[in-house]
């Protein structure tokens, strides 16, 4: 083990990983399983797998039913802007804005969860990967910087995470999304199904899947398969679905190598100048609020891609007057998130004899379709999008039309299933520009007398263009598709920056320390036994859900981090 000093041995680790979310869950399992003694901090309580209160109630148990109270409501002003976040059935996985206060030069949604699992416990769990469409965009557009990987980089990785976490979907063979090492898919129900086919007609053999996701199809790795009830976001005391709680943090544990510490606040890396490296963190015990510090040879951000750029603004020293590692002036710009709630849904007046079972917890996906190539190329923006959507039948509560009847009429009517709705709604890439940032702010301080987070952040108009398309080509999908009443939609408002809690880009990778925070090894250029593999690594933002491929690079920096150390670099 390496030891900083003496007196400090107790507090002296090979490893140390900052955030315990599916960044910090990864680095954990890696870490220990390659001999690693190491640490884990973690700002939030602790939550041991099944420690999930709320996960076998129904709805009427809560009090106030669905709704939360007016008092309640004040401690999460904020986190309550996605109108699903602080359902009582999940609000308890989310912070008090009171206490954790940010600010807005333009609106950004900041949703957080400070316990052990992160948003592992929170996330949507549509787990896809990148291609070197994605990976090649910024050299190809000229927007950003481009990425120092490429998809034969990430793949063996992709293949590592993917056999371990348990991912399931069907292989399309589509060279935009490429195939992974799946467990068998979920099935369409009969509405999708005749959609997909009437896509693929109307469109040239236009794509239309079954969602990839981290959700069990069969019992995998000690956990089991997913039971259809869609109450993912309150905990699954079945380990059915991926999460640092149910699958990396116990195989980090089971090495005998892993120590977490809850109620830690890293506030800052500690930095010597002679080595030019880290030698450990200085965490704020957010219990007593005593500052203490712990040493490592190697440490890892993986607190979120705000929370990470936060103790890297915050580290200033002598070398580093503008944050660790900011020669570039990078750290903290080019935010990024997707930019979503456009999309269209309709009516079907078929399939009236046919139903489904259960809540399935994962949707349709159809992949993107534009500026693939020179004849998909658009001349009014750069990038592209995805769908993500299903088909159900509408249930009693449709138009509330019970109001109007009675006795035998008004039973008959609250158990009969309404008509088939398809519905589809885009999920959009956002460019990687200089002038979206975070910084942090000396004059509002939080509970802990910390500094806290200020964003400045707003869509442009490759984005506003594209959203023009997003919506125009699902209500054609949808016509296409032969349904009735197709109604288009873009919540453009309730779109802002860090509403698809898909927070990426304020830490870039790389090929030049002039231009970028960190390699292409997620090092930290200036400091190489600093790593960061959450989203303030990325360079871009693709169109598709973002977690799949931070657990690959997460992977595939902690085995360079361990074969640095074994060649004594490091």
């Amino acid at each position: 083990m390496f030891v900083q000093g003496r007196g400090t041995a107790e507090r002296t680790y090979d490893a140390i990983v900052v955030g315990s979310g599916i960044s910090g869950g990864w680095a954990a399992k890696e870490l220990t399983e390659k001999g690693l003694r190491t640490l884990v901090l973690e700002r939030g309580r602790d939550v041991k797998h099944g420690d999930y209160p709320t996960a076998m109630k129904e709805s009427w148990e809560f009090a106030g039913r669905n709704r939360l109270s007016t008092a309640d409501l004040a401690q999460q002003e904020k986190q309550a802007r996605t109108g699903y976040t602080t359902h009582p059935a999940s609000a308890h996985w989310f912070v008090n804005d009171v206490e954790n206060p940010y600010s807005e030069v333009q609106r950004f949604d900041w949703m957080r969860g400070y316990h052990v699992g992160g948003r592992s416990l929170l996330w949507g769990r549509q787990s896809y990967r990148w291609s070197d469409l994605d990976f090649e965009a910024n050299a190809h557009d000229g927007h950003g910087v481009d990425w120092p990987i490429r998809y034969k980089d990430l793949s063996p990785w992709y293949d590592y995470v993917e056999r371990f976490a348990g991912i399931s979907g069907s292989r399309d063979g589509l060279p935009q999304l490429p195939d992974g090492q799946f467990l068998p898919p979920m099935q369409m129900n009969c509405l999708e199904e005749q959609v997909k086919g009437r896509i693929a007609k109307s469109f040239g053999g236009r794509a239309m899947i079954i969602g990839r996701t981290a959700n069990l199809t069969q019992p995998h790795n000690g956990r089991g398969t997913c039971m259809y009830r869609n109450r993912c976001i309150r905990g699954c005391p079945f380990g059915a679905y991926f999460s640092s709680n149910s699958a990396t943090l116990p195989a980090a544990y089971a090495t005998g190598r892993l120590t977490l510490r809850p109620f830690s606040i890293v506030t800052e890396l500690v930095y010597d100048p002679k080595t030019r490296r880290a030698t450990g963190v200085r965490i704020r015990d957010a219990q007593t609020n005593e500052t203490s510090e712990y040493f490592a040879r190697v440490i890892f951000l993986c607190a979120s891609a705000i929370a990470s750029t936060f103790i890297l603004l915050n580290s200033k020293s002598e070398t580093f007057p503008n944050g660790f590692g900011n020669e570039s002036g990078e750290l903290g710009h080019n935010l990024m998130d997707h930019h979503f709630k456009v999309g269209a849904n309709g009516l079907s007046e078929d399939f009236g004899d046919r139903f489904y079972k259960g809540q399935r917890p994962n949707g349709i996906y159809i992949p993107r379709f534009r500026n693939l190539d020179a004849r998909s190329a658009q001349k009014d923006y750069v990038r592209g999008f995805g769908y993500q959507g299903s088909a159900s039948r509408e249930n009693w509560a449709r138009g509330i039309k019970e109001m109007s009847a009675f006795g035998a009429d008004l039973k008959a009517d609250l158990i009969a299933p309404g008509p088939w709705r398809f519905g589809i709604g885009s999920w959009g890439e956002c460019l990687p520009y200089h002038e979206n940032r975070m910084y942090l702010s000396d004059t509002v301080k939080d509970k802990w007398g910390l500094p806290t987070v200020t964003f400045d952040c707003g869509w442009k108009t490759n984005e506003l263009n594209m959203r023009k398309d997003m919506m125009n080509s699902a209500a054609e999908m949808c016509e296409a598709a032969g349904l009735k009443n197709v109604t288009p939609f873009d919540d453009v408002t309730n779109s802002a920056p860090g509403n698809c809690i898909h927070e990426m880009g304020t830490a870039r990778m790389g090929r030049d320390p002039k231009t970028s925070v960190l390699n292409g090894w997620n090092q930290v250029h200036s400091a190489l036994n600093v790593f960061v593999t959450d989203g303030a690594c990325m360079a871009s933002a693709s169109c598709v859900n973002p977690s799949l491929t931070y657990m690959a690079l997460t992977a595939r920096a902690c085995d360079r981090a361990v074969s640095e150390i074994n060649r004594r670099n490091l």
